[in-house]
């Protein structure tokens, strides 16, 4: 229990032995429930949960007398994605009707000690929704590795768009807690199961007008060699690129067309639809040589007028989708909150 709500985490693991063991021994104790996943892992990851598990169940029990165990090993036949195992955690999270639900990752990156930082502002009822942000400090700017700072930013910005979390920052941050309420509302079963959960779930939220806050953390990287990223980038990138465009389009027409009518819907799409065919006309004239005034076709200059409408339209769409969704977030460092680790 977490200042009078019931706490529960899922770890999500693949291929994880010699690291999830670890994860387990260091559950913070107000913690209620950790359903560790096993995502169909080919290593010795199962039987490290079940041996961890057993040896920590026997040493603690749950402060929210409703349950048993506090670690329930949940194992997957194959492999879903780690989308796919949060998807599992939190389903059972809310059969369990648990109060607040975090995410630890399987690999340790993530310190549980500063679990409690990100239960402050939901259990403080200021959000429905906390993640981590490594871009708040510059320290932890400095400390990640380049190819993630370029593809963090890049993925942040395309979410911007996408959820309408403006200052939102960090999207792919693992570190997250959530409520009851937000989580039934978030349609998890439907959850994105590839890597881009995270910000298909920001984009879920927003249609639902639910609150997010932005907590300022680190990150431990590791450079084991007997370590390495599961992710594929070549793979990665449009695969979620894709994901976000068609959760752009689905945002604007549940939150701002069939639930309610917004103008910034209306600019929104036809920024994207003139900028889109202009776009492709500038550079369709610039690869055939077409648009110089010796044809029919409209010029390269028409190609550039209609590009910066389209261009001018966005523009004041995200401005109205800004001002709209910007009592939706907050910002939260280590002074905001007086937290309440207690003693083990």
């Amino acid at each position: 229990m977490y200042k009078d709500n019931s706490i529960a985490v899922v770890v999500p693991a693949y291929n994880e032995a010699g690291y999830v063991g670890d994860v387990i021994d260091t559950l913070p104790s107000f913690v209620d429930l950790a359903y560790v996943v096993d995502d169909g892992s080919t290593d010795g990851t199962w039987d490290e949960i079940v041996t961890h598990a057993d040896a920590f169940n026997e040493d603690h029990t749950p402060e929210a007398t409703a349950y048993d165990d506090v670690v329930v090993p949940i194992q997957h036949e194959e492999n879903r994605g780690v989308g796919g195992a949060l998807k599992t955690g939190y389903l059972h999270a809310l059969e369990d009707e648990v109060d607040i639900t975090a995410v630890l990752g399987g690999d340790g990156q993530m310190n549980p000690d500063e679990l409690a930082k990100y239960l402050d502002p939901i259990a403080e009822g200021d959000a429905d929704y906390a993640k981590g942000n490594r871009f708040m400090e510059q320290s932890d700017l400095d400390a990640m590795p380049g190819y993630r700072l370029v593809g963090n930013s890049i993925l942040s910005y395309l979410t911007k768009f996408a959820s309408g979390y403006w200052k939102t920052m960090d999207p792919q941050n693992g570190y997250t807690a959530i409520s009851h309420e937000a989580l039934r509302q978030a349609d998890i079963e439907n959850m994105y199961e590839y890597y881009g959960y995270c910000n298909d779930l920001l984009v879920k939220l927003n249609a639902e007008n639910l609150r997010v806050a932005d907590i300022a953390c680190s990150a431990e990287y590791l450079y084991d060699d007997d370590w390495k990223s599961h992710i594929n980038y070549g793979e990665y990138v449009p695969r979620v690129s894709g994901m976000l465009l068609r959760n752009y389009f689905w945002r604007l027409k549940n939150k701002y067309m069939l639930r309610d009518f917004h103008p910034l819907a209306a600019f929104y799409y036809l920024g994207t639809v003139i900028a889109g065919v202009a776009a492709i006309g500038l550079i369709g004239s610039g690869l055939t040589g077409s648009g110089d005034g010796d044809d029919d076709s409209p010029s390269l200059g028409s190609w550039a007028i209609g590009l910066l409408f389209g261009i001018t339209f966005l523009l004041f769409g995200t401005v109205l989708d800004h001002n709209d969704n910007e009592a939706l977030e907050i910002r939260v460092d280590d002074d905001t909150y007086e937290t309440e680790v207690p003693s083990e």
